[in-house]
């Protein structure tokens, strides 16, 4: 099994809404609610931490001479 790290934006964001759906149906025990709670927050931070990459990413694309031009950072 992939670890958070491991996991691609889009393979988080489908275990994250997972387990919101988890959360939100009120099926769960208090102990399983928890730990799905704490493995959503690393997911959300994830996300949000590739997110943050990407925009950064697109805000570094910049046109020079009629021609667009990617830096890396």
């Amino acid at each position: 099994m992939k670890t958070v790290k491991d996991l691609s934006f889009e393979e988080s964001l489908k275990k994250l809404e997972k387990i919101v759906e988890q959360l939100e149906s009120g099926e769960i025990d208090l102990e399983k609610s928890v730990e799905l709670y704490e493995d959503g927050m690393k997911l959300k931070n994830k996300c949000e931490e590739k997110l943050k990459k990407v925009e950064m990413q697109i805000k570094k694309i910049k046109s020079e001479n009629n021609k667009v031009k990617k830096e890396d950072f």
